[in-house]
């Protein structure tokens, strides 16, 4: 007899890890019927459960590249859009990192290209700002006030790690900022700002 796949909240954000406790064959079940009813929300947990579980890269890939084919219009903004190694890590780092007050800045990580590097092929910004992720990528992108290691390198926005990291003081974003990227660059990552 073959179980049914587990339900749970897609609404969930990633740190919530709706499906820990799910078997690969019952993750599996659900990555198909999501990309099926091109539900990009279940989809997403899926494929960042085999992510943090430590999945082979090119299964990763795989499950990405038709996730973003079938459903780009409802994957959530922390998916990135494509395979890094070592994001289950950036994850627990940034996990170690809480604010007590609420305030108008935000901490965000910036995917950077560094295939050009011994270390690379991949890189990470951190960052504080009062715009949103997104919005501040744009403007590094744009020259506004950017960093040169994102207006040259910058690929993506990694919104999935830092999260519960929006809308903090300054005074803690600017603590966390330095603090992470200088946990990132402990744990092995390639790091750019946090100043």
């Amino acid at each position: 007899m073959k179980r049914a796949a587990p339900a749970f909240d897609a609404a969930l954000p990633p740190t919530a890890r709706p499906l820990a406790a799910a078997a690969p064959a019952a993750i599996a079940g659900l990555l198909e019927a999501a990309l099926a009813a091109g539900d990009g929300a279940a989809g997403a947990h899926c494929i960042h459960e085999l992510w943090m579980r430590g999945e082979f890269a090119a299964r990763i890939e795989a499950a990405l590249e038709a996730l973003w084919r079938r459903a780009a219009a409802t994957v959530p903004e922390w998916l990135p859009m494509r395979y890094v190694d070592w994001l289950p890590q950036a994850y627990e780092v940034a996990a170690g990192f809480a604010a007590a007050r609420r305030g108008r800045s935000n901490v965000y990580l910036i995917l950077l290209d560094f295939a050009d590097r011994r270390r690379g092929p991949y890189g990470v910004y951190v960052g504080m700002s009062r715009y949103a992720p997104a919005q501040r990528f744009d403007q590094h992108k744009a020259g506004i006030h950017a960093a040169g290691s994102v207006l040259k390198r910058g690929i993506e926005v990694l919104t999935g790690p830092t999260l519960h990291l929006q809308r903090l003081t300054r005074a803690e974003a600017a603590r966390i900022e330095a603090g992470l990227a200088v946990a990132l660059a402990d744990a092995g990552l390639l790091v750019e700002g946090g100043h």
